[in-house]
């Protein structure tokens, strides 16, 4: 079947080997000193001999965002891609979901294109490649942002960051294809890997429609294993296409007649029914992993921008930046933090002169209230003792208050009961 796909044609525009300029291979290192001319390790040597692959053949990359990982597929001698290195991904920014808008710290999903010129040996990221977002569909679907990239340092705020050993190996396979003619190579970010399981986990995501529209060109490739032609027209990708006569694809206007080879499209049928079958069951079923948290379309990527503006701006704001709920609440860190910039400096100590100043008055006033409830208490006390009477102490006898007799107290005891048994003889 791919022998027929390049016969048709369809591959040329993404196989191309035009080779580059002189300028263009001279600044794939220029100025990236040693990092940037690392050869690949005698064991990737081996392992591209082993697959039939040289180390000058096209090379093409995919991501993963939910597993993290970032493979590299090059070209074998039949044509065919085959993988040769995945890396774990260090850091990739926001959710899953496509990047909308500038400030919203989305990493991109799509199908993109890197050329020489994007390459960057210069990078502060120790290496760099820029993907190549806002590409035709993003553009025509009214996106923005700028500087999106896969680079080194372990830090993201809308990027795909590697370590630094990634990196330089991940720069030596691009720069070696490019090297050997190569004028561009695809890039397919995925928020991941497609399957029926996964698929079915996220069918309920906000998002599900547009991931459908990029399982297109997944499938497609992993039945011919070749990067697919890619092109887009009325706002969405369509994948391997050949326009009827001088018909074109124009990013934003109606697709025009076109046609798939016959073999691609009797294989897409077959994989789509078997899939089908699972997605059900899949569904059915339930997966074993909850979904992971997406973007919520257009309105958060603007909340998100504006959290993005602010912190820019040194202005305090929560540390993490908010998020869209389902029933349109927004939820937020109570931690706040801001971004270190003199901006930010300046911000930061105009609000400690104030949190000074404010913490001076509060205790003046907690001050004033503890003495004036001192001198309530002693006042109170003063005339509680006022109102006490005055015992007389160390008086003299004639001085002292007369004191009542008491009564005679009763006779009783023996000598009592005989006088009245006595009397009681004698009458009396």
């Amino acid at each position: 079947m791919i022998a027929n796909l390049l016969r048709a044609g369809l591959l040329t525009a993404a196989l191309a080997i035009a080779g580059c300029t002189g300028s263009d291979v001279d600044a794939l290192t220029a100025g990236g000193g040693a990092k940037a001319e690392k050869q690949l390790s005698p064991k990737v040597l081996a392992a591209m001999k082993t697959k039939g692959m040289s180390r000058s053949s096209p090379v093409m990359a995919r991501i993963f965002k939910e597993e993290g990982k970032l493979e590299i597929w090059k070209q074998k001698t039949n044509g065919r891609y085959d993988i040769i290195a995945s890396y774990d991904i260090c850091k990739w920014s926001g959710k899953l979901g496509p990047k909308f808008i500038e400030g919203d710290r989305q990493a991109p999903e799509g199908f993109y294109t890197v050329r020489p010129a994007q390459m960057n040996p210069r990078s502060s990221y120790h290496l760099a490649f820029n993907m190549g977002y806002p590409n035709a569909y993003d553009r025509a679907n009214g996106r923005t942002g700028q500087h999106l990239m896969v680079h080194g340092a372990c830090s993201s705020s809308g990027c795909y960051a590697v370590t630094d050993e990634q990196i330089e190996e991940i720069y030596a396979f691009g720069r070696d294809a490019f090297r050997g003619g190569q004028t561009e190579f695809q890039i397919q970010a995925f928020p991941f890997r497609m399957t029926a399981a996964n698929m079915a986990r996220y069918r309920n995501d906000p998002n599900f429609q547009f991931w459908t529209m990029l399982k297109e060109g997944y499938d497609q490739f992993e039945l011919t294993k070749v990067p697919p032609k890619v092109d887009v027209c009325e706002k969405r990708y369509v994948f391997n296409r050949i326009p009827e006569g001088t018909a074109a694809f124009s990013p934003t206007g109606a697709c025009p007649p076109s046609a798939q080879p016959d073999t691609l499209v009797t294989a897409y049928q077959s994989y789509q029914k078997s899939y089908d079958a699972a997605f059900a069951v899949a569904a059915k079923k339930g997966g074993k992993l909850p979904p992971k948290p997406s973007i919520a379309g257009l309105n958060e990527a603007n909340l998100v921008s504006e959290w993005t503006k602010k912190r820019a701006r040194g202005e305090r704001i929560p540390i993490e930046p908010p998020s869209l709920n389902a029933d349109g609440s927004v939820t937020q860190t109570a931690r706040m933090g801001r971004i270190d910039s003199p901006e930010g400096k300046r911000q930061a100590a105009l609000d400690e002169a104030a949190a000074k100043k404010a913490k001076a008055e509060a205790d003046k006033q907690a001050l004033a209230l503890a003495q004036a409830e001192e001198k309530k208490r002693q006042a109170e006390a003063a005339e509680a003792a006022a109102a006490q009477p005055v015992v007389a102490t160390g008086t003299i006898a004639s001085e002292a208050a007369p004191v009542a007799a008491a009564p005679p107290a009763e006779k009783s005891g023996l000598f009592g009961n005989a006088r009245k048994r006595i009397a009681n003889i004698f009458g009396s």
